[in-house]
């Protein structure tokens, strides 16, 4: 079996760093926040094992991927484009393509608008929403002791200034905290559903730091994304749930799909 190469490609205006393993029937891995290419550690030996050529990018924003400083520049859309262009970069016309958290829009989208380039959709942690008739963030809850998470990410400085203020604590925080380990550990909080950001608290003021790792996270795990955020900050992979309610074409996508505006409303059979 072949060892994981890392590589860089021109797409849809921006350099994009990948990991990649195998030869076969081509497998895209779209990372979630705050991730990388190394979630995937484990998935791209066994998909290679397997017989297919599998590709773990960087998303933009992330890692050793261009992190653009404008917001506009981080639409699902966007995102979307990022991986049709890899798939040029890579002489491959066709992929399935797999999404973990904020990497499973991405999944769905780019076999939405592009099904001639995406002929299967594999999405962990968040399903299928069909664009609705409102910004989502409208219909997101908040009272007056806290905030649903995505609000609290919109307002710009104010989630970088809590996650980069201790990085490695950041780190062991957020893997543990979205676990189901964490989850047995916070049965029966009073604080409220876990999805809620406390006023005057913060992001991570509900997620609890492991006296020990668990089985699943090393050190090692633990160490490489301190590495990865302390070089790059936040600020780039924030930018992607920031712009939850916008949405623009560009770049590759829309190449082959029609009209991509309309595309955004429809529903295939």
């Amino acid at each position: 079996m072949t060892e994981v190469k890392h590589r860089t490609a021109e797409t849809n205006g921006i350099r994009m760093h990948y990991a990649e393993q195998g030869t076969g029937p081509l497998v895209v891995l779209c990372h979630g926040f705050p991730e990388s290419w190394y979630s995937w550690r484990h998935q791209l030996p066994a998909l290679a094992e397997a017989g297919f050529h599998v590709v773990a990018p960087d998303m933009r924003g992330y890692g050793g991927t261009d992190r653009p400083a404008e917001i506009d520049q981080y639409t699902l859309l966007h995102l979307t484009g990022d991986i049709v262009g890899l798939l040029d970069a890579l002489g491959a016309q066709s992929a399935v393509i797999v999404g973990h958290d904020w990497g499973a829009p991405v999944a769905w989208l780019a076999a939405l608008l592009r099904p001639d380039r995406f002929h299967g959709v594999i999405a962990l942690s968040v399903p299928y929403l069909p664009r609705g008739k409102v910004r989502p963030t409208t219909l997101m809850p908040q009272t007056a002791d806290a905030v649903f998470y995505q609000l609290y990410f919109q307002a710009p400085g104010v989630a970088e200034a809590e996650l980069e203020r201790d990085v490695r604590l950041t780190i062991r925080r957020i893997l543990y905290g979205g676990s189901g380990d964490a989850s047995r550990q916070l049965e029966g909080d009073s604080a409220g559903p876990r999805f809620m950001v406390p006023r005057s608290g913060g992001w991570l003021a509900r997620r609890p730091d492991p006296q020990s790792l668990p089985a699943w996270l090393s050190e090692t795990d633990v160490d490489f994304y301190i590495g990865e955020f302390t070089r790059t900050g936040f600020v780039g992979g924030q930018l992607v749930p920031q712009h939850r309610s916008q949405l623009g074409a560009h770049g590759p996508l829309c190449r082959g799909a029609g009209d991509c505006s309309g595309a955004l409303y429809r529903r295939r059979p």
